[in-house]
């Protein structure tokens, strides 16, 4: 099929480049930071195994059933009492199961942006947000950001040269820099927001996975307008596989949200609801956060480290307090998207800047990701990735 056959929207969504991503976490002989993917070792797969025994054995054709597109609502009860540890108070109704966090992303587009609208973002943002955007045929506007994320008088700003319909934000330990904005400019944002009635729609998969310092309550408990969506996932620390996310909304939005859910897969797996649903409720969630926060502390540290020690000066990235990412920004005259050409020969792999941006920028940026690979392979990794810019740097 000819491509000029497809609708507009399938235009430059860059799908390839996380295809590309994940086809790279797969080669055995590459030592990859690309993926943003757990460790194998921080999947709970024995209790799992154990749940899923037991919910198949006893409620077995329940759960392989049709079944209400809001979710499963224990579950629903049990995310809306969760979400007081943001400060966000919540109630069932509030609450929407999606299959995975991205899957929320699309739906706060699908049933917000018309044509035209405008979407505000960081820059960078999350690679996988632009697209959805796209699809829904918006403009971008940037809102600048510093150390500490989002600059509130720019976000002001933005608002008044763009007329945005909606703001989308990675609060904590951003994908991809790492960073994350403290409670006061949150606090700032929310307001910025209600006062001229733009939506921020608050995606936080991170904030679980803190290594130093203290939590920040989310933006959404800062909003007394109604202004604010959050969006939750456990892929990043129960199991990406399950597709398991969440959105929580005002109860008036709630149901437009599930309106734009059925119209795309009915309801998330049940299966997967229960599982997350039993693993939370029964107490297992809270250690196993303790044991994979413990396991990747180490390797941010490891990660740290070993750039301290193999990259050469004009490089910079940032120190996360947690999350998956750390984010590294090369001299100007280095281009990442090259670069990746003859890392790849070293057998290492990492996602260069580019595709973070809406607007094709940040040539000499990249993010790597420390969660995946072994501590061996952090070393090694880092080691062969610092020689191979230390070689286009011409040193």
């Amino acid at each position: 099929m000819e491509t000029t056959t497809f609708a507009n929207r399938m235009r430059d969504l860059g799908g390839d480049v996380v295809a590309n991503m994940f086809a790279l976490t797969e080669k055995a002989d590459i030592i990859s930071f690309a993926g943003g993917i757990p460790s194998p070792d921080a999947l709970p797969v024995e209790r799992l195994r154990e749940l899923a025994d037991e919910i198949l054995r006893t409620s077995g054709k329940q759960v392989l059933q049709y079944a209400t597109i809001d979710g499963y609502g224990p579950l629903r009860e049990w995310l809306a009492a969760w979400m007081a540890e943001t400060g966000v108070q919540a109630k069932r109704e509030n609450v929407l199961v999606t299959s995975g966090g991205q899957q929320g992303i699309d739906l706060a587009a699908k049933a917000f942006l018309n044509p035209g609208d405008c979407v505000l973002v960081e820059r960078p943002t999350y690679l996988a947000a632009i697209p959805i955007f796209k699809t829904y045929e918006v403009r971008f506007g940037a809102v600048e950001s510093d150390d500490e994320g989002i600059i509130p008088e720019s976000f002001e700003e933005a608002i008044r040269r763009h007329h945005p319909r909606l703001l989308y934000v990675v609060p904590t330990f951003q994908n991809p820099t790492g960073v994350t904005i403290p409670a006061d400019r949150r606090k700032a944002i929310a307001e910025i927001a209600g006062k001229h009635g733009v939506l921020v729609l608050e995606d936080d998969p991170y904030a679980k996975l803190r290594y130093d310092g203290d939590p920040a309550p989310s933006i959404a408990s800062f909003d007394d307008r109604g202004v604010s969506i959050f969006v939750g996932s456990f892929s990043k620390i129960v199991s990406p596989g399950l597709r398991v996310g969440y959105m929580v909304s005002p109860a008036h939005v709630q149901p437009r949200l599930a309106q734009c859910k059925q119209s795309t897969d009915f309801h998330t797996s049940n299966l997967s609801q229960r599982l997350i649903y039993e693993f939370c409720s029964r107490g297992y969630l809270g250690p196993h956060l303790e044991s994979i926060k413990s396991a990747y502390m180490v390797k941010r540290d490891a990660a740290l480290r070993a750039m301290e020690r193999y990259f050469p000066e004009g490089v910079r990235w940032t120190h996360p307090e947690g999350g998956l990412f750390v984010w590294a920004v090369l001299p100007e005259q280095i281009d990442t998207t090259e670069l990746i050409k003859r890392a790849s020969e070293k057998k290492v792999a990492f996602i260069p800047g580019v595709p973070f941006y809406f607007d094709d920028t940040g040539h000499n940026t990249m993010r790597l990701n420390f969660s995946n690979a072994s501590l061996d392979a952090l070393d090694e990794g880092l080691n062969r990735l610092g020689t191979v810019i230390k070689e286009a740097m011409g040193m």
